[in-house]
């Protein structure tokens, strides 16, 4: 087993390092995660309020089968049925203890879905904070360097600014990023 540890902090270091040296691939892989998490929170909102909804109209319902079961109750006193007013007073109780339950579940439910909704919220704030990240650190990409390179043919040092505007140079870099990124997989898949 030590073999494995060595081999997986070994990666995970290389990893680090690979993700230190492109701090854009992070902040995407970060946004994308959490882009997700949004995804799957909104997803879990829209089934506890479905959730809620339902268990509204059941305690409706049962609420109007406790009316009516109240009103058997008076309408079988008032006709001296001995014998049907126990039975429907002991639906009526059922029905009640239903209801409660009904109405608990239902607290749960919003109760869940007000901590869902705050972390909705959360993952949008942290998910902003990381989208205004990258568009800084592409900023900063996109300023000139306050390097210069010096000129090749000229030794008097003639500098040139370096740009990071060349859609070349960003195709490459692009490429060589994504190639570095395949092969860690590859060596994390061995």
């Amino acid at each position: 087993m030590g073999l494995f540890e060595d081999l997986s902090q070994f990666l995970e270091t290389r990893l680090e390092e690979f993700l230190a040296a492109h701090p854009h691939l992070e902040l995407q892989a970060i946004e994308e995660q959490l882009r997700e998490q949004e995804e799957d929170t909104l997803r879990l909102i829209a089934n506890l309020q479905a959730q809620e909804k339902k268990l509204e109209e059941d305690i409706l319902s049962t609420a109007q089968d406790i009316q009516r079961w109240h009103g058997r109750i008076q309408k079988a006193q008032a006709a001296g049925r001995d014998d049907l007013v126990k039975p429907a007073q002991e639906r009526e109780a059922l029905l009640l203890r239903q209801g409660n339950q009904l109405w608990g579940q239902r607290q749960g439910v919003q109760e869940r879905l007000s901590q869902a909704k705050t972390l909705k919220e959360t993952i949008q704030s942290r998910r902003q904070e990381v989208h205004a990240k990258a568009a800084q650190w592409r900023a900063q990409q996109a300023q000139p360097s306050s390097e210069r390179v010096s000129g090749w043919d000229n030794p008097s040092q003639t500098r040139f600014p370096k740009t990071a505007v060349d859609p070349l140079e960003q195709v490459f870099s692009d490429w060589e990023t994504e190639d570095e990124l395949n092969q860690l997989k590859r060596q994390m898949g061995q």
